[in-house]
C-alpha cells in the first residue's frame, strides 16, 4: 500500500470515527426506541419470513401485520397497566388529615426506636425542594417515552421492509470468520429473546406472588404494591425485597407483629424461591447465561440505555466475553 492509499484509508477511518461519535451523541435520546425496535425485530423475524416465503405476503403488508402485533403485544398491555395504576391511584382515599396523622405516628415510632427525627426541618426542606425536580423528571420521562415509542415503530417498520439488505450488510461488516459470525449472531438472538421474554414473565409472576402475600398479611393497597413489585424485579440481587422489606418494617412500626413476621417469612420462603426457580427454568429453556453476566449486565445496561438496558446490558457483556474467547482461540492458541 503506497502513501496515497494509506492517506485515503486512514483519512476515511478518521472521518467515520468523528462522524460516528457526533451521530452517537445526537442519537442518544432515541436509543431506547432503536433498541426496542431491534428487540421486537428479533422476536418477529421468523414470523416475517414465514408470511413472505410461505404465505407469499407482500413486504409492506407483512411488515404492517408485525407492527400491529407489536402494538397489541407491547403497547396495549403497557397502556392497560398504566391505566389500571392511574385508576387505582385516583380511587385511593385521599384523606389528607388521616395520612398526615399516620406519617406523624410512623415518624414518632422511628424516633422512639432509633432516636432519629424523620420530620425535622432539614429533612422537610430537602423533600420540599426535591418535589419540583421530581415533577420535571416524570414529565420528561413521559415525553421521552412517547418519542421513543414512535421511534421504535418507525425504525421497526423499515427494518422489516429492508430485512434482507440490512442483514446482509451487517453480516458482511462483522470482523469475524464465517464460523465466528454465526456464533456471535446466535449469541445475540439467544440473549435478546431470553431477556425480552423471560424478564417480563418473571416480573409478572413475582409481582402476582408478592401481591398474594400482601393480601394475606394485611398490607394496605396490595394491588399497588404488587404492581410496583413487578418493576422491582428488574433490579439485580435486591429485586422485590425493595418492596416487601419496607412493608415488613411498616407493619412492625404500626404494631402488627404477626403480619410482619408472616410477610417476612412468606417473602423469604416463597417469593424469593419463585424468583430463583423461575430464573433457573428460563435459563435452561431460553439461554444458559451465567447469573453474574445477568447481574452485572443489568447494572451496566440500566446506566447506559435506561429501561432497555435490562436486555442489552447482559448482551453487551456476553458479546464482550465471546469476542475475548474468539481472540484467545484464534490468535493466542492458533485455533481457526
Amino acid at each position: 500500500m503506497n502513501t496515497k492509499e494509506q492517506y485515503c484509508k486512514y483519512s476515511l477511518i478518521a472521518i467515520i470515527l468523528v462522524l460516528g461519535v457526533i451521530l452517537f451523541t445526537k442519537f442518544t435520546p432515541f436509543f431506547t426506541g432503536i433498541l426496542g425496535a431491534l428487540t421486537i425485530y428479533l422476536l418477529v423475524r421468523k414470523q416475517m419470513i414465514y408470511l413472505i416465503e410461505k404465505k407469499h405476503f407482500k413486504q409492506g403488508l407483512a411488515a404492517a401485520l408485525m407492527i400491529g402485533e407489536a402494538i397489541l403485544c407491547f403497547l396495549v398491555p403497557i397502556s392497560l397497566v398504566v391505566w389500571l395504576l392511574i385508576n387505582k391511584l385516583q380511587n385511593l382515599n385521599l384523606d389528607t388529615h388521616a395520612y398526615i396523622t399516620s406519617i406523624k405516628h410512623i415518624a414518632d415510632l422511628i424516633q422512639e426506636k432509633t432516636g432519629y427525627n424523620v420530620l425535622n426541618s432539614d429533612n422537610l426542606s430537602t423533600i420540599t425542594s426535591s418535589l419540583p425536580a421530581l415533577g420535571r423528571f416524570l414529565a420528561g420521562n413521559i415525553t421521552n417515552f412517547s418519542i421513543n415509542i414512535f421511534t421504535m415503530l418507525f425504525v421497526l417498520f423499515f427494518m422489516l421492509i429492508d430485512r434482507k439488505k440490512m442483514e446482509t450488510y451487517l453480516y458482511e461488516l462483522l470482523p469475524f470468520t464465517q464460523k465466528n459470525k454465526k456464533s456471535v449472531i446466535a449469541e445475540i438472538n439467544m440473549i435478546v429473546k431470553s431477556n425480552a421474554i423471560g424478564i417480563p414473565l418473571l416480573a409478572v409472576v413475582q409481582g402476582v406472588v408478592s401481591m398474594i402475600g400482601y393480601f394475606i398479611f394485611g398490607v394496605p393497597n396490595p394491588f399497588l404494591f404488587g404492581f410496583l413489585s413487578c418493576f422491582a424485579t428488574i433490579i439485580p440481587i435486591i429485586g422485590v425485597a425493595l418492596m416487601w422489606f419496607p412493608l415488613v418494617i411498616y407493619l412492625l412500626l404500626v404494631g402488627h407483629w404477626g403480619f410482619a413476621i408472616g410477610l417476612f417469612a412468606y417473602s423469604i420462603i416463597i417469593t424469593s424461591h419463585v424468583d430463583n426457580l423461575g430464573r433457573f427454568i428460563l435459563q435452561k429453556k431460553l439461554a444458559n447465561t451465567h447469573p453474574l453476566i445477568t447481574i452485572f449486565g443489568v447494572f451496566i445496561g440500566l446506566s447506559l440505555f435506561g429501561f432497555m438496558g435490562i436486555i442489552f446490558g447482559p448482551l453487551i457483556l456476553s458479546i464482550f466475553l465471546l469476542c475475548v474467547n474468539i481472540f484467545k482461540l484464534e490468535y493466542l492458541e492458533g485455533k481457526k
